[in-house]
C-alpha cells in the first residue's frame, strides 16, 4: 500500500481545492498552502517540510515555483498552463541537474484518451486535403490563458501529423496553413476541446467535455504517486502508459 505523503499545493483556486479534496481521499497531508496572500512562505524551509508540490497556481508565478522546488530538492507536479514559453529551460534544468518534474497540459484521464485519437485520426486525415481542420475550446470565465494548455497540446499533435498545418493561430486562420483555435470564456464551463475536420460534404469532430474538475484533480494525485522516488521528467504518457 502505499504510503501517505505530505504535500504542498502551490496555488489554492478552485483547482487547488479540488486537489485537496483528492489528495486527501487517497490518505495524503496537505503540509503547506501557498496562495496569492502568502507567496513568500514559498521558500527551502517549509518546503523541507513537504515529499511532493502540486502547482496548479497562475501563469506568471508557476516558473518560479517550480524554480523554488528544484533549489529545495522537492518533486513537482504542475498542472499550470500559459507559461510555457519556459518550459523547454526547465525540462533541460530537470533533467541536467536531476531533478523531479511531471507536467501536463491536463491531468484528466479523458483528455489523454482524446490526445491519444487526435493523434490517430490526424494521421489518417493527413491524406485527405479536403478536409480543413480547427479546434475549439470552451471554459470558465475565470481562465487566465487563452487557449488553453489542453488546446496547445492538440495543436502541436496536429501540426505534426498534418503537412497542410505549419501554425496554430488563435480565433482566426489568416491563411489555408493555419490551425484555427477558438477560445470561448462562458460562465463556469469546466472545459470542453472540439477537433473538427470539415469538407464541402461533410464534417468529423471528437470532442471531450468535462463535468466537472474532479478528474483533473484525482489525476494530479496520481501524477503524485508515480512521481514520489523518480527523477527526471514525467508525463501523461509515463503514468497511463499510451
Amino acid at each position: 500500500m502505499l504510503s501517505p505523503m505530505k504535500i504542498a499545493l502551490l496555488g489554492y483556486g478552485r483547482m487547488g481545492r479540488e486537489v485537496e479534496k483528492a489528495a486527501l481521499a487517497r490518505n495524503h497531508e496537505i503540509c503547506l498552502v501557498i496562495d496569492i496572500s502568502n507567496t513568500r512562505e514559498l521558500n527551502e524551509k517549509n518546503l523541507a517540510m513537504a515529499d511532493m508540490a502540486i502547482d496548479f497556481s497562475t501563469p506568471d508565478s508557476a516558473y518560479e515555483n517550480i524554480i523554488t522546488c528544484f533549489q529545495s530538492g522537492t518533486p513537482i507536479v504542475c498542472g499550470t498552463t500559459g507559461w510555457l514559453a519556459r518550459f523547454d529551460e526547465v525540462k533541460k534544468m530537470c533533467t541536467e541537474k536531476g531533478h523531479a518534474f511531471f507536467y501536463a497540459s491536463n491531468f484528466s484521464l479523458g483528455v489523454n484518451i482524446l490526445f491519444s485519437l487526435n493523434r490517430y485520426l490526424a494521421r489518417i486525415m493527413n491524406n485527405f486535403n479536403d478536409y480543413d481542420c480547427s479546434i475549439e475550446e470552451v471554459h470558465h470565465i475565470h481562465k487566465l490563458d487563452a487557449p488553453s494548455g489542453t488546446a496547445i497540446t492538440l495543436a502541436r499533435d496536429l501540426l505534426e501529423a498534418l503537412d497542410r498545418k505549419l501554425q496554430w493561430e488563435l480565433n482566426q486562420a489568416s491563411e489555408p496553413s493555419s490551425l484555427k483555435i477558438s477560445a470561448i470564456r462562458e460562465n463556469e464551463v469546466p472545459g470542453t476541446h472540439t477537433i473538427t475536420y470539415d469538407s464541402a460534404v461533410d464534417s468529423i469532430a471528437i470532442r471531450h467535455s468535462a463535468k466537472n474538475r474532479t478528474g483533473l484533480a484525482q489525476g494530479a494525485v496520481l501524477a503524485a504517486e508515480f512521481l514520489l522516488g523518480k527523477k527526471g521528467y514525467y508525463t501523461m504518457s509515463d503514468l497511463l502508459g499510451f
